[in-house]
């Protein structure tokens, strides 16, 4: 099991604690002596080394490293297995994908959703079985307070109409049992008008813009039905809701990258230079034989572009231009907090998605599966042996998370991920472990870099 992490971001040297989460910029000297697993003996490390550094030079550093290692800071033990394989505790629900309707007035070429249809009939959820879910939440969040509800699609605003009856009712059964609902919406903005912008910016806590970046890459994959882009009608009217928004409330503009445009870095920067600072470009996740997939030789370049934007982020922050790259946001004082970093987004146990039939599943991306159906809204009860199928699920019982060092940053995985590509939950998604592993290195190189004092 990795104690340690070591890593060279733009020609600096950084050493990650792994149970403790602290992060180290050394020279390169310490960097040589510091094996993943274990700190070797002083006469060992002199004689490794007498070629490259002098031996007082060694015996200082290590003095050095020791301390470190008696304050916690270096090859700290993992306190945490214990407790999550004996944690008991009951689970509740506290966030629910609401998928509003099964349809999308897009096609896109990598939709996992089929275009909206999630391997079914196109439907659109009911005002009835979206008042049901909120009941739902309500009661399965037991003594937790706040509620996340995200409305999802295919295209949620098809569903404008009904999306405003059940989030009026939210409102009035949040005051009725003491909670806090906090909405999110997906949408491709296509539909977006005044009326719809004014609505999304009073009621939404946060949302969700899709955009691919430049006009040719984002034409090339989010077409209409007749083959046309989407572009230059979408363009404006996201640039008219991210106006909207005032500091204390959130959106992202996100994209897709695919294997047509591994120059995403290219994509980034069409987004941040027209003046969207908070910008979300994510790798598709596809089966290996679809044209636009990604596959293990890609990886160096698309490395390469995170590379780039680490650079081009550090720039911009020391001129006062800075925008927030989702997949580079991360705490290096505490972050989330320990449960957190071991279960993941709680897929299945304190995460579900609802479908327009109020049929229950663990998230989004497993709608349509019959082998993962949690049960159904108006029965009121969720497939207890699935659902701690899902919360056991967490990186102690994933055999190759629990001996890697990036395992309290990605907490296992995407769940559906892991089950697509692997046939099991508990089996990580290799590629898309590698490129996690890349951001998380970058990530913390910029945020120590901008720490710095």
């Amino acid at each position: 099991m990795s104690l340690i992490h070591k890593f060279i971001q733009d020609n600096e040297y950084y050493v990650i604690d792994v149970n403790s989460g602290s992060v180290h910029m050394v020279d390169e000297l310490v960097y040589d002596l510091l094996d993943e697993n274990k700190l070797r003996e002083e006469q060992e490390l002199i004689e490794v080394f007498k070629g490259k550094y002098k031996e007082e030079e060694i015996k200082e550093a290590l003095q050095d490293v020791k301390e470190l290692i008696s304050e916690g800071m270096l090859y700290s033990l993992d306190l945490y297995e214990s407790i999550a394989m004996n944690d008991n505790s009951p689970s509740y629900i506290k966030a629910l994908c609401l998928n509003i309707i099964h349809d999308c007035n897009l096609k896109c070429k990598y939709c996992f959703a089929e275009e909206g249809e999630y391997k079914g009939k196109r439907k659109m959820m009911s005002v009835e079985v979206g008042k049901k879910a909120i009941d739902f939440v309500i009661k399965k969040s037991g003594p937790r307070r706040n509620i996340e509800v995200d409305l999802f699609g295919g295209e949620p605003i098809m569903a404008f109409e009904n999306i405003k009856e059940i989030v009026d009712y939210a409102r009035e059964q949040e005051k009725l049992f003491n909670k806090n609902i906090r909405f999110t919406m997906t949408t491709n903005a296509t539909l977006l008008n005044d009326e719809i912008m004014e609505y999304i910016d009073k009621n939404m806590g946060n949302i969700v813009l899709s955009i691919d970046g430049r006009k040719d890459v984002n034409d090339s994959v989010r077409i209409r039905y007749d083959g046309s882009g989407t572009y230059d009608s979408i363009m404006p009217k996201i640039k008219k809701m991210v106006d909207k928004r005032d500091k204390s409330k959130q959106y992202y503009v996100r994209g897709t990258f695919t294997r047509n445009n591994m120059d995403f870095f290219e994509d980034v920067m069409a987004l941040a230079n027209e003046n969207f600072d908070e910008i979300s470009v994510e790798p598709v996740v596809l089966p290996e034989d679809h044209e636009l997939s990604l596959r293990e030789e890609d990886l160096p370049t698309i490395f390469l572009q995170y590379d780039k934007l680490y650079s081009e982020m550090l720039k911009r922050h020391k001129e006062g231009e800075e925008f927030k790259f989702y997949h580079f946001n991360i705490d290096l004082q505490g972050g989330p907090c320990v449960y957190k970093r071991i279960s993941g987004c709680g897929a299945g146990h304190e995460y579900v998605a609802i479908t327009p039939d109020g049929e229950i599943y663990p998230c989004h991306q497993f709608v349509g599966n019959k082998d993962f159906l949690l049960g159904n809204i108006y029965d009121e009860t969720v497939d207890e042996k699935l659902s701690k199928e899902f919360r056991s699920a967490h990186i102690y019982n994933k055999p190759l998370c629990k001996e890697c060092w990036a395992r309290f940053y990605c907490s296992g995985g995407c769940q559906a991920n892991n089950f697509n590509f692997n046939g099991d939950i508990h089996i990580p998604y290799e590629i898309g472990c590698k490129m996690q592993k890349k951001r998380i290195e970058c990530a913390i190189a910029l945020k120590s870099k901008i720490m710095e004092k």
